[in-house]
């Protein structure tokens, strides 16, 4: 059986959000039924299910409170962030902020998101999954899907022909 719950939370971006099926919108029952027929125990499909609401729940924060942001500012880790990054997953979120993929507050969502992963075993995939779940709640990420997969997960900047 699989156990992780960032590996449900994978395997609904590959499904569901990579793929955008806008034609079939199962209901919260019907992925659960095929998560645990994929080999999900119930328990981190739960835990997978809470995760995404609170993304979304933030996510609608976000778009209320319509922040100004400072392109001045310093992101400054706490110890158990610092720990849970890593040196690589703060590089990567830094380089993200740096090239416009992500502005200050959706670096705070991923963060917060990979905060909220249940194991201290996070690598920069992680951080990268996460990266593009938060992305995939913006407004507007259909139309920059497939580029912003590329900088995320591959590092590198596409060239636009």
């Amino acid at each position: 059986m699989k156990e992780d719950m960032l590996e449900v939370l994978m395997y609904l971006f590959d499904n569901y959000i990579v793929d955008g099926l806008n034609n079939f919108e199962p209901s919260q029952d019907e992925i659960a039924k095929e998560l645990a027929g994929a080999g999900f125990q119930s328990e981190e499909i739960s835990k997978a299910f809470v995760w995404l609401e609170d993304l979304l729940e933030i996510s609608q924060q976000a778009d209320q409170a319509n922040v100004v942001q400072s392109n001045l500012s310093i992101r400054i880790y706490t110890a158990q962030e610092n720990e849970k990054l890593g040196s690589a997953g703060q590089q990567l979120l830094d380089r993200l902020v740096n090239l416009g993929v992500l502005n200050q507050f959706s670096r705070e969502m991923v963060v917060d998101r990979v905060m909220a992963l249940e194991s201290m075993d996070v690598d920069i995939d992680h951080v990268r999954w996460v990266s593009l779940m938060v992305l995939s709640n913006q407004p507007g990420f259909d139309e920059i899907a497939e580029w912003t997969e590329v900088i995320v997960t591959e590092g590198s900047v596409p060239v636009i022909h």
